[in-house]
């Protein structure tokens, strides 16, 4: 049952298509395979509205609540879990994030994205630091260093905006692939798609050591990570006004620097 939540209200005004990998991360786990704790894909909503799933955003958010929960407690709340920055937090805890919990909820997003990818450099060879320069829309490359890259992607963070979407699709769509096997269902823009294939390899390992430890925490909280990445995106790409349909697709720059 949904808990009235402002952090995940914008998902009413999410298109439907939009909320495919969502929905599927909360009723399947990376096999294919329903999770056992699910109760999404049994609810009349879901039955009557699925695939549209604007129709029913506020079980779909409740799912998430509730995995965000103790079952116990979610059972003295008359169904309800938790609050949607209450996950997050947890997921910044055990992805050893460093934040502020008075923070807003969109810069606690920031810091769960600048943390995977600190980890991801660290991974990359010269030529690799190189390559995503280029790709991101770095001028100069033979200086750039991984402590630049990461200033320049908290630049993008920090203003917002459609280079900040791309930026975090970039990330969601590598962690996708390295816990799922498969990328996000719209992440298909070419010039994404070239910066995608220098970071997968990196984010994947990166998210990979970070995962052995959430493994080891339960079936909730291999939810609740990959959950709270999405929500993170989708608010960014809601918050943007834009897919990069208007902007000419494939032409895009990532960033700008």
């Amino acid at each position: 049952m949904y808990r009235d939540d402002d952090d995940l209200e914008f998902l009413g005004k999410v298109k439907s298509e939009d909320l495919n990998d969502l929905v599927h991360l909360l009723i399947y786990d990376k096999d294919g395979i329903e999770r056992l704790t699910e109760e999404l894909s049994y609810r009349d909503s879901y039955k009557r509205y699925s695939p549209d799933h604007h129709q029913y955003w506020e079980d779909i958010a409740g799912e998430l609540q509730c995995y965000g929960a103790n079952t116990l407690v979610t059972i003295f709340r008359g169904g309800k879990g938790v609050l949607y920055k209450e996950i997050l937090c947890d997921v910044c805890n055990e992805m050893k994030v460093n934040f502020n919990k008075n923070s807003s909820t969109e810069r606690i997003e920031d810091c769960l994205f600048m943390k995977i990818l600190e980890k991801s450099f660290e991974n990359m060879s010269q030529d690799e630091i190189n390559k995503l320069a280029r790709d991101l829309g770095f001028t100069n490359i033979s200086s750039v260093t991984p402590q630049m890259l990461l200033a320049a992607c908290q630049a993008a963070f920090g203003a917002g905006g459609f280079a900040s979407y791309q930026l975090a699709l970039i990330i969601a769509n590598a962690v996708w692939k390295a816990l799922f096997g498969a990328g996000l269902s719209f992440a298909t823009n070419a010039t994404i798609t070239r910066a995608l294939s220098v970071l997968t390899g990196p984010i994947g390992w990166a998210i990979t050591a970070i995962w052995t430890v959430v493994d080891i925490a339960g079936p909730a909280t291999r939810v609740t990570v990959p959950g709270v990445i999405q929500i993170a995106l989708l608010r960014r790409k809601f918050n943007s006004g834009d897919d990069g349909s208007k902007n000419g697709g494939e032409n895009l720059p990532i960033l700008t620097f």
